[in-house]
């Protein structure tokens, strides 16, 4: 059987209303979280991405007793005797595995934690989560195939992270929650993911102070118990922030529900440089039609830049979907993406397209608009290149097929379905 891919024909503007999906970068977290909470835990909104669904088969492997209550909701059950060697065959395939080394290891004074796989954009180092669980007291040994990592007593320390790694932190912090005394957590991430999850394990009985900010203090305790109420994974900001393109790029207009507007304030503002306007209204935003589309440059006419940064900066994962999104608006515009060597490599099919584009290194492209795209035969790298590749292709004359999709259902759940419900001519073709 074929793989399957997405056949989509342009030109047609997309109308009505969307409700994001939960936030996958929350979810993964939350649900190595649940891994310290004796009991039973109920998650909400979790999204029924491929992503999530392999680490919740990762968990039952573990020993979790999963239900799935429909509807994105589900009950966890943790009777405390948790496996500590995570699955390979699953790890290896995703990136959020990792989100379980700090709780396992928490709990069970040791864990495997396999190489793990997820997107294919350059090297995405594991030396900031390891030097934070070894700075709280554990061994670690480096195998061919993982790392094992052991710490029967872990203690609290005055950490500074090399960097402001969001998996890392959350690593950090679910492995501090049980350690003995304190941990002040310095260059902390700090994006409303990290919060929600800092907020999630303080409603379980863990003493977390300075959420929101880059040092979090962690004062250790001996158990969690089981919050007194569910936990509803936030609305996805990267996918509205996609969402926000689509209507702009296609002349359409929707209204996108149940929205964070502190979520979303840098992309609006990198947006209204790009000539996007996007109105708050009734607990979400609307995206009006008739974009005026064009960039704004710097002072004294100086060709403007978006380059990504740590919260409250412009997010990394939306780089691939600005950078689609500034070939349709007239200017030139400079995209710096710092953070993966191999993130801008997907522009060769955009190029193909017809987009007028000079990329100047692995980290740097010049986009030049607004261009005709053209349909063409592309193929997603990763979870945001491939959601670039749908807006490309939405707003391209003629037909475009997008291959390798098994990349975009990492992220998306359900988004030729979605699509569809908005006007698009997306179709899924061929796979089960």
């Amino acid at each position: 059987m074929s793989s399957p891919y997405f056949k989509i024909v342009g030109k047609n503007p997309l109308h009505g209303t969307v409700i994001p999906q939960g936030n996958k970068n929350e979810a993964l977290p939350i649900l190595g979280a649940v891994c310290l909470i004796p009991g039973e835990t109920i998650i909400e909104n979790i999204p029924l991405i491929s992503d999530v669904l392999m680490l919740l088969d990762v968990l039952r492997h573990l020993g979790m007793e999963v239900e799935d209550k429909g509807e994105g909701t589900f009950l966890f059950r943790n009777n405390g005797n948790l496996k500590s060697d995570l699955p390979w065959e699953l790890c290896s395939k995703i990136r959020g595995a990792v989100t379980l080394a700090g709780p396992i290891l928490a709990k069970t004074g040791r864990v495997f934690l396999p190489r793990p796989g997820g997107d294919k954009i350059g090297r995405r180092r594991m030396d900031t989560h390891l030097l934070a669980l070894e700075a709280l007291g554990a061994h670690i040994e480096t195998f061919p195939d993982g790392y094992e990592i052991k710490g029967d007593r872990l203690r609290g320390v005055d950490l500074l992270l090399d960097e402001a790694s969001v998996t890392a932190t959350e690593n950090a912090v679910m492995a501090a929650v049980l350690a003995e005394g304190v941990t002040v957590l310095r260059h902390a991430a700090s994006e409303p993911h990290v919060q929600r999850l800092c907020k999630f394990l303080v409603s379980a009985g863990a003493k977390i102070s300075g959420i929101g900010s880059n040092i979090l203090t962690i004062e250790g305790v001996s158990s969690l118990h089981t919050p007194k109420s569910s936990h509803r994974i936030g609305s996805d900001y990267l996918e509205i922030g996609s969402f926000i393109s689509l209507a702009a790029v296609t002349g359409g207009e929707i209204f996108i529900g149940d929205v964070d507007l502190e979520d979303i304030r840098m992309i609006r503002m990198v947006y209204s440089r790009l000539g996007i306007e996007v109105r708050p209204q009734d607990g979400g935003i609307l995206v009006p039609s008739d974009q005026k589309l064009e960039i704004i440059p710097d002072y004294h006419g100086a060709t403007p830049k978006i380059d990504d940064s740590p919260w409250p900066g412009f997010p990394a994962d939306m780089t691939s979907v600005a950078l689609v999104t500034a070939t349709q608006c007239k200017g030139t515009v400079l995209i710096h993406e710092k953070m993966f060597e191999s993130r801008l490599f997907f522009v060769d099919n955009i190029i193909s397209m017809g987009a007028q584009i000079i990329l100047c290194d692995p980290h740097r492209a010049i986009v030049i608009g607004p261009n005709r795209l053209y349909g063409q035969k592309v193929a997603s790298p990763d979870i945001r290149a491939g959601m670039a590749m749908i807006i490309a292709a939405l707003c391209a004359e003629g037909t475009s097929s997008i291959h390798n999709i098994v990349q975009i259902d990492r992220g998306f759940q359900d988004i030729d379905t979605r699509l569809r419900s908005l006007g698009a001519h997306i179709e899924r073709i061929g796979g089960e």
